[in-house]
């Protein structure tokens, strides 16, 4: 078992107004995610499959072809290798969780 306070774990800039804090198991990293209203996730692919979870504020998201805005109480899953991007329409909060393991948050 593996307890962490997410408040110690250290910040790590995403993108400009866009930061976040990674979890790592040994199969998957779970990442606590602050957007500044305005900001851009420019469009970016990797292996990993991410499931993105609205706690707050509304993120528009564009996963391949498909353009959403997200609210609060929602998920979305990407699959693995597929372009997405997002704009944030507030400020937000989300949960990214990756599978496998983002080694290059560690």
């Amino acid at each position: 078992m593996k307890n962490l306070n997410i408040s110690k774990i250290p910040e790590k800039e995403l993108a400009k107004g866009i930061t976040g804090k990674y979890a790592h198991s040994e199969n998957m990293t779970i990442g606590f995610v602050n957007i500044i209203k305005g900001s851009v996730l420019p469009p970016h692919s990797h292996i990993h499959e991410q499931a993105t979870q609205i706690i707050s504020g509304k993120l528009e998201m564009t996963i391949g072809n498909v353009t959403k805005v997200l609210e609060p109480g929602e998920i979305t899953i990407i699959p693995s290798n597929v372009v997405h991007g997002a704009v944030a329409l507030t400020d937000c909060v989300v949960t990214d969780t990756f599978y496998p393991v983002r080694e290059d948050y560690k």
